[in-house]
């Protein structure tokens, strides 16, 4: 596991030494939201051996997602480059979010930056009820090249900390 997945592992599970520390530089909104995961916490285990399509799986009462994560200094994740293994794991994540209704998201971490450095995507998909299909439509989706691949724009993003103000509502 990743020091990056680790972070966003110990961020859900409301681990609040990990959040004072990754919050330092954050705005003061970013930090109060970022606090309110503390007393609605997840269980969050590691998934990437097991289910294959994301790295993490997040587990409340209320809801429960899984998360593939990317960690970047650029700006910009093209999901056709790596022989397009990202682009044929997206659409095998996509299906199997469709066939159980499940939330997929994708987090996104840009390297070397000052605040809130996570950013939150989603997908176009059906078939989600409850919480997890109105926060489907209000977070970002990926985007969608002209070939058809998806791309993932760190600045097109839902913040990491509006993220959990809205899973704290």
């Amino acid at each position: 596991m990743s020091l990056y997945e680790r972070e966003l592992r110990e961020i859900l599970n409301g681990n609040e030494e990990v959040i004072e520390r990754i919050i330092k530089s954050c705005s003061d909104e970013e930090k109060k939201n970022y606090r309110k995961i503390i007393n609605k916490p997840f269980i969050v285990v590691r998934a990437a051996g097991s289910l294959g399509i994301a790295d993490i799986v997040a587990i409340r009462g209320d809801i429960s997602f899984i998360v593939e994560i990317k960690v970047r200094k650029e700006k910009e994740i093209l999901f056709s480059h790596e022989g397009g293994r990202m682009q044929r794991k997206a659409i095998e994540m996509k299906e199997k979010c469709v066939q159980s209704s499940v939330l997929p998201l994708f987090a996104y971490r840009l390297k070397g930056i000052r605040g809130d450095a996570w950013r939150i995507f989603t997908m176009e998909l059906d078939g989600l009820n409850g919480k997890s299909k109105l926060l489907q439509e209000k977070i970002p989706k990926l985007g969608v090249t002209n070939n058809g691949n998806y791309v993932m724009r760190w600045d097109n993003g839902m913040k990491l900390s509006d993220f959990i103000d809205m899973l704290s509502q």
